[in-house]
């Protein structure tokens, strides 16, 4: 246990359940179990790591899911762990807020770029580096979300490690200031990660709740239909995207500066 990759490749079986060997090239992040659940219910396959700090599945292609937990750290642990294993693409399949009125619920964002107000990205890369997803990781998606005639939003969010904040006043003036489309807590982390493990990554957020106002907080009653009505359709895109690639779509190659 020497160096990063010994490390990372014991843990990533410790911390998903999963033998490192079997993950495939293209893996689906989320951090909501019942994603998991959708998955291994699709393809009759079953959930590792029960118990334990993340859960991950597996189909008979290799497309992988793991379930990394909530937060920015959790992000970033799996994204140093997944380096053991050097996958070819990694997307985020979240939940974000939306922050203006042209993003409500049901919408799905793919960012162009994630602003760094969670922390955890500066014990990786300076404050001047931008998150950013890989171009053409997130050019195929959205291939995809046209071909099946799904409306999705382009532009920049906020990750916060503040989980409480809808109460702020002076926070939401600086969300407007900033101009962030979406606000979540783990996108920037995960571009930022991916950038510094040298794995493809985007992120296809769904917009779950719309919290500058009082009455769009999220609730409980709220979130079951927000799943109820969508989750579905965002895990499918996620698959879709992630096994269309690995068959045809074109060489990512990531480069450093």
């Amino acid at each position: 246990m020497k160096n990063k990759k010994d490390i990372t490749l014991d843990w990533l079986a410790r911390y998903t359940g999963t033998d490192p060997k079997k993950y495939g090239d293209w893996i689906l992040l989320t951090n909501f179990q019942n994603y998991v659940e959708k998955f291994s219910d699709e393809f009759d396959v079953k959930i590792n790591g029960l118990g334990g700090p993340m859960t991950s599945a597996i189909n008979r292609e290799g497309l992988s899911i793991i379930n990394f937990g909530i937060g920015s750290a959790n992000a970033a642990t799996i994204m140093d762990l997944l380096s053991s294993i050097r996958p070819k693409g990694v997307l985020f399949l979240g939940k974000c807020g939306g922050l203006k009125k042209s993003t409500d619920i049901g919408h799905f964002i793919l960012p162009t770029a994630a602003i760094r107000g969670e922390g955890t990205s500066n014990d990786y890369f300076p404050k001047e580096v931008p998150a950013m997803p890989s171009f053409k990781l997130h050019k195929y998606v959205s291939g995809i979300l046209v071909d099946n005639e799904i409306e999705y939003r382009t532009g920049v969010v906020y990750s916060t490690n503040r989980r409480v904040w809808e109460h702020d006043e002076e926070f939401k003036k600086y969300l407007r200031k900033v101009r962030a489309m979406g606000i979540d807590m783990e996108t920037a982390t995960v571009f930022i990660t991916g950038f510094a493990n040298e794995i493809n990554r985007g992120a296809l957020l769904l917009v779950s709740d719309t919290p500058m106002t009082p009455e769009g907080v999220k609730t409980k009653e709220k979130d079951a239909e927000v799943t109820r009505k969508y989750v579905d359709l965002h895990l499918k895109m996620g698959i879709e995207a992630m096994t269309r690639i690995g068959d045809e779509g074109e060489k990512i190659k990531h480069f450093t500066y």
